[in-house]
């Protein structure tokens, strides 16, 4: 099996102290000439660290390359209306010629609250609200007369609705992608403790008769060695894991993306 390798965008960071905002056009350019599989954009309002919005990101990135994806990791489905929401998406279908891939997810608690109640939505009660959003986004991307709060909408124009990665390291997420998604987003996964985790990915995609979501892991801890790094991501691509999204470490993302193309090549 291949391991897709992808890599986020530099236009946020974990770390308040070390800002990294870079040029998104260089970046998604760059990741597409050294043949990536995918770029991605964090998202949120107000987070601990500066972070650029994730739609515009991904319309940038969409607009200077041909064929890398775009993917949101993750769109908090639900700090927005879900019909402005759909919109996004699919304008974001049509501009990018069909390569967007959607991470959802409910939102860290590190970022606190503080763009939730900005937002003027709770932060309790958002995974219920993000359930409830996924029941009717594809009806609403793909232009089908759908109820949302209580009027039936049609948006236009349609688009293909792109694949949906739910994220989230416990039992809930994993229902969430089973349910949902063609695909489930984990963070750092313990690699002992993953085929436990997939096994009851794949029972409870059996409860709701879908196929088993695949696996993408996002900022696996990888060696600063370059081989022993690689046999880690071969370690994770043997446990099932079909793609891997790497983040800069620095405001020198362009070092980040030439070892991600080290990566690919060597494993």
């Amino acid at each position: 099996m291949t391991l897709e390798i992808g890599l986020i965008l530099p236009t946020s960071t974990p770390d308040p102290r070390q800002p990294i905002l870079g040029d998104v056009r260089a970046a998604a350019r760059l990741a597409e000439q050294l043949e990536l599989e995918s770029v991605w954009s964090t998202d949120h309002l107000i987070a601990s660290a500066p972070m650029v919005d994730s739609t515009v990101t991904l319309a940038t990135a969409a607009a200077v390359t041909d064929h890398i994806h775009i993917g949101y990791n993750v769109m908090l489905l639900a700090l927005r209306p879900v019909a402005w929401a759909a919109k996004q998406i699919a304008s974001l279908q049509h501009v990018s010629g069909d390569r967007l891939l959607l991470g959802v997810g409910t939102g860290n608690p590190a970022h606190g609250d503080i763009g939730w109640r900005a937002a003027g939505v709770t932060f309790t009660g958002r995974g219920t609200r993000t359930d409830e959003a996924l029941r009717v986004l594809p009806g609403l991307v793909t232009g089908t007369p759908t109820l949302v709060n209580g009027v039936e909408a049609t948006l236009s124009p349609a688009a293909t609705m792109p694949p949906i990665l739910v994220a989230g390291n416990g039992t809930r997420a994993r229902r969430r992608a089973a349910e949902f998604a063609t695909g489930w987003l984990t963070i750092a996964p313990d690699l002992t403790t993953l085929p436990a985790e997939l096994r009851e990915l794949q029972e409870l995609a059996k409860e709701f008769d879908r196929p088993a979501p695949t696996v993408t892991v996002v900022a696996p801890g990888l060696s600063t060695d370059l081989h022993a790094a690689a046999d880690q991501l071969a370690a994770h691509r043997e446990a099932g894991v079909e793609r891997v999204i790497l983040a800069p470490t620095s405001p020198d993302w362009q070092s980040d993306y030439q070892r991600a193309a080290q990566l690919r090549a060597t494993l």
